[in-house]
């Protein structure tokens, strides 16, 4: 319907990295058998690209990478070190007609790996119990009446950890993810009043309502999804005062309405040593902090609030910790962060964290030319955030991979000193793919040569 379309239009140039059809060339990395697109020349940070297959999960749109680097105590390797990548992406299927699902990146949730963390290999053949190949996340297809039904996104991978770097035997890992289902709302509500007036009062969308929910997994290839306190199996729920389950929501008072819940980044509140038994009997203290991304009803800006928890699966929603400020790079709007300890590397090789140091990078939205960029904030105690200001701009060049926005950032530690970054960057023509940086300081990012070898059709 005509109506639909330019609903969906609308609506897309509201959200990050609207789908596109078109690639300059292809090649082959070393590594997996699997073709990947090439968009641009001077693509030398591009680390991961979609699909050229076809019926590959991820052969539309790439979103949020998280990336785990570890070491096997195990091995018997000095420096014995692997990378995993988890990655949220969408094929062409979940865009047909009759869907109605909005433009986004979401779709289902893969796994690849590296050695090195540049040179990746995905995994095609994915978990034996979810809806499409290569797939270690998928649709909820055994409850109907799920959050997650319709398209599911990544948000943060928690591994079990006996270290800084080193993976423990028998742990569990926890995803935190966010789904949408086939339920209808109205695409006005995710309008300002200009765009709203322009799109009919009965236009409906689906999968919009997003929510958030969490699973587990002994391997990081197979997830068992665990049944939040919400009916739909979610954890963590917009705030709809018009909702007959709001009672069932735990939150602070004068917490705002929202519209979604969505791209959960899960942060473990750590306990100095010699406080580690006293936090082991405090059944309320904040053990996790999840930031997520969501849009406020009254006023449409995109903001990031936290929650907190005791247990990891049971939140309390505290508020909303970064806004909008008008007239800057964020003046559209915050979401996507990754919150990281601040840390530095110690004479002999160690990394020593910051006491009370936290730096959130996030994803701010321009109000000038509506580029995604990527920010940066600071806190003291997980809570109070102050903004930064830019720490990774849009390439530099118009005919960059990542000219048009760059977001979704990941930035893990690497052995030499640097912190290396993931994140997704999309071209003026629309192709996705994910890159990487490099820095010292956790301020002034460059991006990283990565080292592929191409061998061109």
């Amino acid at each position: 319907m005509k109506w639909l379309s330019l609903s969906l239009s609308l609506l897309a140039s509201c959200q990050a990295f609207a789908p596109s059809k078109s690639p300059l060339f292809t090649h082959t990395t070393t590594t997996t058998s699997t073709n990947t697109q090439l968009y641009q020349q001077n693509d030398y940070n591009v680390v991961f690209r979609t699909s050229t297959e076809s019926d590959s999960f991820d052969s539309l749109k790439l979103g949020t990478a998280r990336v785990h680097r570890y070491s096997d105590p195990n091995s018997g390797l000095d420096g014995d070190t692997e990378y995993i990548m988890w990655y949220h992406a969408r094929d062409q299927s979940l865009n047909e007609a009759g869907k109605d699902l909005p433009p986004l990146s979401t779709g289902r949730i893969g796994r690849a790996t590296s050695r090195n963390g540049l040179i990746w290999e995905r995994d095609e053949v994915g978990s034996v119990d979810t809806d499409m190949t290569g797939v270690s996340m998928g649709l909820n297809t055994d409850s109907w009446w799920g959050f997650d039904t319709a398209h599911v996104g990544l948000g943060q991978v928690l591994m079990p950890m006996v270290g800084p770097a080193i993976r423990s035997e028998g742990g569990v890992y926890i995803m935190y993810y966010m789904g949408g289902s086939y339920e209808e709302t109205q695409i006005g509500l995710y309008l300002e009043d200009e765009k709203r007036a322009r799109v009919p009062e009965d236009a409906m969308i689906k999968g919009m309502k997003l929510k958030i929910g969490a699973a587990i997994s002994q391997d990081g290839v197979t997830w068992g999804r665990v049944e939040g306190d919400d009916p739909s199996g979610a954890c963590v729920v917009p705030y709809d005062a018009a909702d007959g389950n709001v009672a069932d929501v735990s939150m602070k008072a004068g917490i705002p309405e929202e519209l979604y819940c969505g791209w959960p980044e899960v942060v473990v509140n750590p306990v100095a040593e010699e406080d580690q038994k006293k936090a082991a009997k405090d059944k309320k203290r904040d053990n996790f902090f999840m930031y997520y991304s969501t849009m406020l009803k009254d006023t449409k800006e995109k903001a990031i609030g936290y929650a907190t928890s005791e247990n990891g699966f049971a939140w309390t929603k505290q508020g909303i910790v970064l806004k909008p400020t008008p007239g800057t790079l964020d003046g559209a709007g915050c979401a996507r962060c990754n919150v990281v300890k601040k840390a530095t590397l110690d004479a002999e090789g160690f990394w020593k964290e910051d006491e009370s140091g936290w730096i959130m990078f996030y994803e701010g939205v321009s109000s000038e030319d509506g580029k995604h960029r990527i920010l940066a904030a600071e806190s003291d105690d997980l809570e109070s955030w102050r903004k930064i200001g830019l720490v990774l701009d849009v390439g530099e060049s118009g005919e960059s991979w990542d000219a048009k926005g760059v977001g979704s950032p990941h930035v893990i530690r690497l052995d030499d000193g640097f912190f290396r970054m993931y994140y997704t960057g999309e071209s003026e023509s629309g192709e996705t793919a994910i890159g990487v940086a490099k820095t010292l300081d956790l301020s002034s990012w460059v991006r990283e040569q990565a080292e592929l070898s191409f061998a061109f059709e």
